[in-house]
């Protein structure tokens, strides 16, 4: 598999139709659904074409994408997704991250965000980077703060509703 970037207790790695059973456990998520929305994913195949579309398609389009997050232990669980994502919606590449419930508290999703900012401030460059949350995702929205994040706008995205806009600086400190 390949490994993007790591942490000391965090590997991301590029997702793969075999990580369909993770991904169609976490788009289904209770929180998922809440904040992020339903995906449509009810089967195996589904959790496959959702990778297939959505994170690898982005990884052809701009080398970069939604990671998977696991542990670097001998077991290398899956606990979450995060990475950098190209919208057509937002004119700058924003961070995305989502995590099973029970890998919440631990510093997993701080930890992992940090690492895919600094990929896009090293590897890609970025002047900018955003992030778009539900209003009421007050963990989210706390986390991005804690990641040096500020708060920008309520927006639209793509007709679904506000969403709340953040910003962080990138590569030229802009």
């Amino acid at each position: 598999m390949l490994t993007v970037c790591a942490t000391h207790r965090l590997a991301l790695r590029r997702l793969t139709v075999e990580d369909a059973p993770f991904i169609f456990e976490l788009v289904n998520n209770e929180s998922w659904l809440r904040f992020i929305g339903d995906k449509g994913v009810r089967t195996l195949a589904d959790a496959q074409k959702y990778i297939l579309n959505g994170p690898v398609e982005m990884y052809t389009r701009f080398g970069f994408g939604l990671w998977l997050v696991e542990t670097r232990d001998e077991n290398s669980t899956p606990i979450g997704i995060c990475g950098l994502i190209k919208r057509e919606a937002l004119n700058d590449v924003d961070l995305g991250f989502a995590f099973l419930p029970e890998f919440w508290g631990k510093g997993y999703a701080f930890e992992a965000a940090s690492a895919a900012m600094i990929y896009g401030k090293m590897a890609l460059k970025l002047k900018r980077i955003a992030a778009i949350t539900a209003p009421d995702n007050h963990r989210s929205a706390k986390l991005l703060v804690k990641l040096g994040f500020q708060f920008e706008r309520m927006m639209q995205l793509n007709g679904s509703g506000d969403v709340a806009f953040y910003t962080a600086c990138g590569s030229d400190g802009a």
